[in-house]
């Protein structure tokens, strides 16, 4: 896996991000540190891409044990540390599976093997946050 980072010019604090996949995404600074507010900020990116990891997960699993599994959702609240480097200290999963006739069981079972087993990102984010999930069922 590989990306390049590019800075986008003297007069802000913008990058253009090329994946190894051929997508490009923007990022941006805050405005008290020079960027302009064009885009997400690096560290939304990284609680962004744990999201998507971690739905992804919950989604197959849930698939995979014949579940009727029709949306997901994953609400990330995140602190992180005052001082610099300002990892991620805690981060709160909320998910909201939406399907019909789901098995609470399977859905939690799903979650936890995400978390404990496959979602790379949060694994590694897991060495310096206290990682927490909570998840509703919606029928639909």
């Amino acid at each position: 896996m590989e990306c390049k980072i590019s800075w986008m010019g003297k007069d802000g604090m913008a990058f253009a991000a090329e994946t190894g996949s051929g997508h490009i995404v923007n990022m941006d600074g805050a405005p008290e540190g020079g960027g302009r507010n064009l885009a997400p900020r690096p560290m939304e990116m990284v609680l962004l891409g744990t999201g998507g990891c971690t739905a992804y997960d919950v989604v197959m699993i849930a698939k995979k044990s014949r579940q009727d599994i029709r949306g997901c959702t994953v609400q990330l609240k995140a602190e992180r540390a005052p001082e610099d480097p300002k990892v991620f200290t805690k981060i709160h999963f909320h998910f909201t599976v939406t399907g019909h006739d789901l098995n609470p069981a399977t859905i939690e079972r799903a979650i936890n093997l995400s978390h404990d087993k496959y979602c790379s990102a949060s694994i590694m984010l897991a060495k310096t946050a206290e990682l927490t999930h909570s998840f509703e069922i919606v029928e639909g």
